[in-house]
């Protein structure tokens, strides 16, 4: 089993040219997982890890609703923000600067064949690099992400999820919320849920935070949470 990563910082990219770009990876694992049953090869698989920040973008997975996008086309076009339907689970969420991205493309054959174990060690990375800043958060029963006051009347999300598996092979992943302009949630039901706010990190503090600090805490506690050595790359995309 291959519990190395590659990890590879895309900078701020646009959602449709990175959305490409983890079909590619993606592809590329089960391509070569079939190969290898096919021909009774045992020809190890990547796994790949993505840092990115997107322009303002609002996604939406298999399972939600458009009418959870409170806002027109041309509306859109007015906050400079675009609207994709997507292939993950979950339902709407939204994207943009000051949020930490992170994709992983992994091949759970690598690690483990389990995707509630594989939820729950996303969320731990994040609940974990959250205790670096003195912030308590955790889970929220029947829901996903991590947040903040998650049992109370006041609770709010800081990170939010949503991925795609198959042939357990994993893309997306996580939005968590850093120095996010929180106003652009007024424009949906965030995650198709009705009685919660977001927060992000910096509103929790008072104070400004890097992303790049963030990312790299983050990375390590995701070594942590699932046991692999990493290997950054340069990115070409």
């Amino acid at each position: 089993m291959n519990k190395k990563v590659f990890v590879q910082d895309l900078g701020q990219k646009d959602y449709k040219e990175t959305w490409d770009y983890q079909e590619e990876l993606f592809k590329s694992i089960i391509d070569r997982k079939i190969q290898n049953r096919n021909e009774n090869e045992s020809v190890q698989t990547d796994n790949y890890l993505l840092f990115v920040e997107h322009p303002h973008v609002y996604t939406l997975g298999k399972s939600g609703s458009p009418l959870h996008l409170l806002l027109s086309e041309q509306k859109l076009k007015e906050i400079n923000a675009t609207f994709y339907k997507i292939n993950r689970g979950g339902d709407i969420t939204y994207h943009g600067p000051g949020q930490l991205v992170a994709y992983p493309i992994l091949d759970l054959d690598n690690f483990f064949t389990d995707i509630h174990k594989y939820l729950r060690l996303l969320e731990e990375s994040v609940i974990q690099t959250l205790k670096e800043y003195g912030i308590e958060s955790g889970r929220v029963d029947g829901l996903t992400g991590v947040w903040i006051d998650g049992d109370t009347p006041d609770a709010r999300k800081i990170c939010a999820m949503g991925v795609k598996s198959s042939r357990w092979v994993t893309m997306h992943g996580i939005g968590f919320n850093i120095s996010t302009d929180l106003n652009y949630f007024n424009h949906i039901v965030p995650c198709g849920i009705e009685d919660k706010s977001v927060t992000s990190l910096q509103r929790e503090l008072g104070r400004e935070v890097s992303v790049q600090e963030v990312k790299e805490i983050l990375l390590e506690k995701m070594a942590e949470q699932f046991g692999f050595e990493y290997e950054k790359k340069a990115t070409t995309k």
